[in-house]
């Protein structure tokens, strides 16, 4: 797996490392079996996040994470599976206000935004079931608790 990974936040926000970004998201790939595909993950600032969560969702507050699904052609070998935008200041905080390790909320968002990538939502309560069920199984294989307790 290819990862880009950009800092344009301008927090002093502890941000993984780019070996643990890869880490999570290969958890998710590997158990859907989807071979080599690229991922740009872009860490960004609250004013950034509002930025594009009122762009593409018509939201006016900022949000932990976005994902931007990429179009691809199936008769290429390696594609990019799409980007994940992460909001260090929105993580931080509800990290602090939820009594979660740092580390493991930013695991979390990635894999939640990965799933988003595969074509995975919670729009109904069906679907969010179906969706955290992965998460919490997918966490639990990198000894990472259960982010809906």
């Amino acid at each position: 797996m290819e990862l880009v990974l950009q800092r344009a936040d301008d927090a002093a926000i502890p941000v993984p490392a780019h070996e643990e970004f890869v880490q999570w998201i290969n958890a998710v790939t590997n158990e859907f079996e989807i071979p080599h595909r690229d991922v740009c993950i872009r860490i960004v600032n609250d004013a950034e996040m509002r930025d594009l969560n009122g762009r593409y969702r018509n939201k006016s507050t900022s949000t932990n994470v976005l994902s931007f699904r990429a179009d691809f052609d199936p008769e290429i070998q390696q594609f990019s599976l799409g980007d994940i935008i992460l909001c260090a200041d929105v993580v931080e905080n509800e990290s602090r206000r939820d009594r979660k390790a740092l580390q493991d909320h930013w695991a979390h968002l990635t894999i939640h935004g990965t799933l988003h990538l595969l074509g995975f939502d919670h729009e109904t309560d069906q679907d969010a079931f179906e969706m955290e069920s992965l998460e919490r199984e997918i966490l639990a294989g990198l000894s990472i608790a259960d982010p809906y307790r």
